[in-house]
């Protein structure tokens, strides 16, 4: 797993997905935007293409550069990230971190990163990811079968497609 977070500083170390993960060597950690690995996948919720199946030898050579920051704040921190030619958004995923369960795409760091490995059709990384959390394993029953549906279409256009028959969009 190749897996890059740049680190806001501004949750709660206890709460924080990024920490844990990166105190079990899954994950690294960076405060300084010069040290995101290039090329690589970057996850950005303002962005418009999704990511999808496509995106696998991206992720595979490159790796994933994630944000962790604070949904609170997170249109100050994205700003940094805009305008980039391997950005892309999640579909629509539900929460299951214990701080915002239920929620629809208000992702942890960590569940955003599964996420992406599994849509790209990494799903043992996913599986890998998730299960440093107790509340982990969940998350991919949760959002099992949009996953599953995600991680079939071959194109971000069929991802969002698949997104939105299920929003009713």
């Amino acid at each position: 797993m190749n897996v890059t977070v740049y680190h806001a500083e501004q949750c709660d170390p206890k709460k924080c997905t990024t920490v844990k993960l990166q105190k079990q060597g899954k994950i690294r950690v960076v405060t300084k935007l010069n040290m995101l690995p290039r090329g690589a996948l970057v996850l950005d919720p303002f962005t418009e293409k999704s990511a999808s199946p496509e995106d696998r030898e991206i992720v595979e050579k490159n790796g994933i550069v994630g944000l962790d920051c604070s949904w609170n704040k997170i249109q100050k921190s994205s700003t940094m990230f805009k305008g980039k030619k391997y950005h892309r958004t999640l579909p629509f995923l539900v929460a299951s971190n214990p701080t915002n369960y239920g929620k629809p795409c208000k992702l942890s760091t960590a569940e955003a990163i599964a996420a992406t490995f599994y849509i790209v059709g990494l799903k043992d990384n996913a599986v890998e990811i998730m299960s440093q959390f107790k509340w982990g394993p969940h998350f991919l029953k949760l959002n099992y079968e949009l996953l599953e549906a995600y991680s079939c279409a071959k194109t971000s256009t069929e991802v969002v497609k698949i997104q939105n028959e299920f929003i009713g969009g």
